[in-house]
């Protein structure tokens, strides 16, 4: 049994790999999220908060062998999370990281939030705040501080709206949509709300960042990229192939 950590858009293809491969799949999710994952036999879903103690404990249940983490590039108490368990229970825990790709464009590159938030209510104008529902603070902050309109982008979900209400930023200001987005659906959020700088996670292909640089660039908006956690290790995978082969050869 491989217990699968996910929620992002690669969570699916990941567990249809592995079930494929020959072997039971357990994905949980966090949240509810949408997720499209195949009928499969050896495919099925759990959703729910998990901290050390649960997933130890769901890992006993479900007789997990290896525990793969492909929750969001960002998440990195998930990470932590994942790695506390498997050291415990003496499994195997296998990383999916999810290719950064490059991309064109003018962009400055933020390594934390707190340090973004301030470059982007330094440019003056609205700001477009395109990382999530999390850490939001700082950028409530600088944005009162310096007296700039700060737009939320975030999930569609109940947790997500309650976070932006509990951190200050009102219904008017709050965009619940669920990307990625093309250009044309960047643009006209920049147009009807006078954007003049986008704040960004670097999510690569599967979060749009390069839809979102390009829009930017058209409506002569800045950007702002959080840089990502740096990962390594020879238990980190970029590649689903080399994940399932690893987890199929026990190259771990």
């Amino acid at each position: 049994m491989i217990l699968l950590l996910g929620g992002t858009s690669e969570t699916a293809p990941l567990a249809l790999a592995l079930a494929d491969g020959g072997v039971n799949v357990l994905v949980s999710t966090a949240s509810t999220v949408p997720l499209e994952l195949p009928t499969h036999p050896r495919i099925r879903r759990r959703c729910g908060p998990l901290d050390v103690a649960a997933l130890i404990e769901l890992a006993r249940h479900e007789r997990a062998g290896v525990i793969v983490d492909a929750t969001h590039p960002y998440a990195t108490a998930a990470h932590a999370t994942a790695q506390d368990a498997a050291k415990q229970l003496c499994i195997p825990c296998l990383r999916y990281d999810r290719p950064s790709g490059e991309v064109s464009g003018e962009f400055v590159v933020a390594e934390s939030h707190d340090e973004a938030a301030r470059l982007a209510a330094a440019v003056g104008g609205a700001i477009l705040l395109t990382t999530g529902s999390r850490n939001l603070a700082p950028y409530v902050k600088e944005a009162r501080r310096a007296g700039r309109p700060l737009i939320a982008r975030v999930l569609p979900e109940k947790d997500s709206l309650d976070a932006c209400r509990n951190a200050g930023v009102s219904d008017a200001c709050i965009i619940a949509a669920r990307g990625p987005f093309n250009v044309a659906q960047n643009r006209e959020v920049i147009r009807t709300f006078a954007i003049k700088v986008l704040v960004t996670k670097e999510s690569g292909a599967a979060g749009g960042l390069a839809e979102k640089i390009e829009a930017a660039k058209l409506e002569n908006c800045r950007v702002v990229i959080v840089a990502r956690p740096q990962t390594s290790g020879a238990d980190c995978f970029s590649s689903i192939p080399e994940l399932v082969r690893a987890v199929r050869q026990g190259q771990l």
